[in-house]
């Protein structure tokens, strides 16, 4: 695989799961599950616990009552605690779900599944596609197409593939990404001077619930010297009226200090599908949580900012969430009208905003970055991002008990 050095060492991931459901007693993990918190849970949305010490890993089955559809649930690998993971109904406080580990298999694709496509790996949800991880691209790593729930692609095909009608500036504007355009000195943001490649990769879960990949890149400079090297962990949730993932990022002073240079040119991008641009005015618009909207969002420090418009016939939208504990919280947003979206927590001068300039690294410190994405149907007032970013932050309080 070009630019594929190496894989991560072996994890316990969802396939050795399915292996503990047959050789472990259901009767021992029966377990009654009490969430409590200030907010109601909606429907699909990824509950994240702790996992109780003594609780198996593998696949579970959650019942609010014996009536009820059943939900499922795991237990994964969480860096380096575990954590127990479900696709929760919509609920009303407080939650209980009486928990026992399954006894079913998963069929084959169900959930979240990741299949190698020559260099690169395409990502599933129940058999539809949610996108490609490209590394078979000339500057750094993406993910192209971005599907939404109605199957259709919410992200710009260009430079990738030209669409009739699509606008094709900015060519470095490459689906779904990360990078930063000054790091050192390096320009990585449009490509004129860095590029970052994959070194590894792991797929540390998939089934249902969710999937996980890992990978690691080096960021390199025009010489092709390494200047640090980033982390990457996906998390795809197998939800199905909307599409949720996760993206961590642990950027890493390997090779000596790292600058990160104050610019409005980064970091964690997106360039929605050019029908969606608010410029085009058929509909397109931007609100962050303040409730400041289109252009006068940009800029602007907030804990999440949605994007919507229309994509064929049907009006969707592109929600990106900022976690409390990623670096420089709430990230001010790079957010244009025609049709760029990005987090990027180093543009002060140009925002506008103190406290957001460049940041330092001595060798061997990291930074951390933090976001949810939610690809919805409708625009912004059809999902409660308030309520979903408030779960984001602050999972529910949880108590395990034994079994009725």
């Amino acid at each position: 695989m070009r630019h594929l050095k190496k894989t991560f060492p072996a994890r316990f991931g969802l396939a050795t799961l399915a292996l503990a459901v047959g050789c472990t007693s259901a009767i021992a993990q029966d377990r009654r599950l009490i969430l409590r918190g200030e907010h109601g849970v909606p429907p699909e949305t990824p509950v994240v616990l702790a996992a109780p010490e003594d609780l198996d890993p593998g696949l579970y089955t959650l019942k609010s009552t014996p009536d009820a559809p059943a939900v499922d649930g795991v237990v994964v690998a969480d860096g380096e605690r575990r954590s127990f993971v479900f696709i929760a109904p919509e609920t009303t406080e407080p939650s209980s779900y009486q928990v026992s580990l399954s006894t079913r298999t998963p069929k084959p694709g169900e959930g979240v599944a990741f299949t190698p496509e020559g260099p690169n790996l395409k990502l599933a949800v129940d058999g539809r596609l949610l996108g490609i991880h490209h590394v078979d691209g000339a500057y750094k790593p993406f993910l192209y197409p971005l599907i939404g729930p109605t199957g259709a692609a919410m992200t710009r095909a260009f430079p990738i593939e030209k669409v009739a009608g699509e606008d094709d500036d900015h060519p470095h504007h490459e689906s779904f990404w990360f990078t930063h355009g000054k790091v050192n000195g390096f320009d990585f943001w449009t490509v004129k001077e860095g590029t970052i490649r994959e070194t590894a990769r792991q797929v540390d879960a998939s089934g249902p619930v969710l999937g996980r990949l890992t990978t690691r890149d080096d960021w390199l400079d025009p010489k092709g010297a390494k200047v640090c090297e980033d982390e990457r962990v996906l998390t795809v949730y197998a939800t199905r009226a909307l599409r949720i993932f996760d993206y961590d990022v642990t950027l890493k002073a390997t090779e000596g200090p790292v600058v990160l240079g104050e610019t409005k040119e980064g970091t964690f991008g997106v360039r929605v599908a050019s029908t969606m641009d608010v410029d085009k005015k058929t509909g397109g618009k931007i609100r962050n949580a303040e409730g400041l909207e289109d252009a006068a969002a940009w800029g602007k420090p907030s804990s999440w900012v949605d994007y919507s418009g229309p994509v064929g016939d049907e009006t969707v939208g592109i929600a990106i969430l900022n976690h409390p504990q990623s670096f420089r919280y709430p990230t001010t947003w790079h957010v244009r009208t025609y049709g760029l979206f990005a987090a990027n927590p180093f543009g002060g001068h140009d925002f506008g905003v103190d406290g957001y300039g460049e940041h330092s690294l001595a060798k061997g410190e990291s930074l951390k970055f933090s976001y949810r994405l939610i690809l919805h149907r409708g625009g912004v007032d059809a999902v409660d991002l308030a309520q979903r970013f408030a779960l984001y932050a602050v999972p529910p309080e949880a108590s395990w008990d034994a079994a009725d």
